[in-house]
């Protein structure tokens, strides 16, 4: 019994050493490795290089990015373009920090608002005028590219 119990304790000592240097080597990274796998030919078809430009072509089309928006209206009457005007401006007169799309897809005319990048934050909005507009709805849609922040240095 003390045999097996010396036993046990010298493995857990073995390994617990072996497993300090193995740390050791992989904190060092290799940069012959590195140097060898940039320099790796790697054949794949000619499909793949072809749909790869098509990709790039398309998202260079694009004048925007994925995002949603909240569409505060939408109708197909015969005065909906001026309809439209009219919410736009109103909107902007109490929310003048967001902006306001006018969009028409055929028949109709829709006023979107906001650039958000993910749907929590068009719903933050959506809440806020909820009751104002009470058919308010997110919708995904291309939107604009958000602006970049000046950094603030003292």
């Amino acid at each position: 019994m003390r045999i097996l119990f010396l036993l046990i304790i010298a493995c857990l000592f073995i390994q617990s050493a072996v497993a300090q240097e193995f740390e050791e080597l992989i904190e060092q990274p290799d940069t012959t490795e590195i140097a060898v796998l940039e320099n790796l030919p790697v054949e794949r078809d000619a499909r793949l290089d072809k749909m790869l430009k098509w990709h790039i072509e398309k998202n260079a089309e694009r004048e925007g990015m994925e995002g949603y928006r909240v569409e505060i209206y939408f109708s197909s009457t015969p005065d909906a373009k001026e309809q439209a005007l009219n919410t736009k401006v109103n909107f902007l007169s109490e929310y003048p920090e967001y902006a306001v799309h006018i969009k028409f897809i055929a028949p109709n005319f829709r006023v979107r608002v906001g650039d958000f990048r993910t749907k929590n934050e068009a719903w933050k909005l959506y809440k806020q005028i909820q009751k104002e507009y009470p058919t308010a709805f997110v919708v995904p849609d291309i939107i604009n590219f958000p602006l970049l922040k000046e950094n603030q240095y003292e």
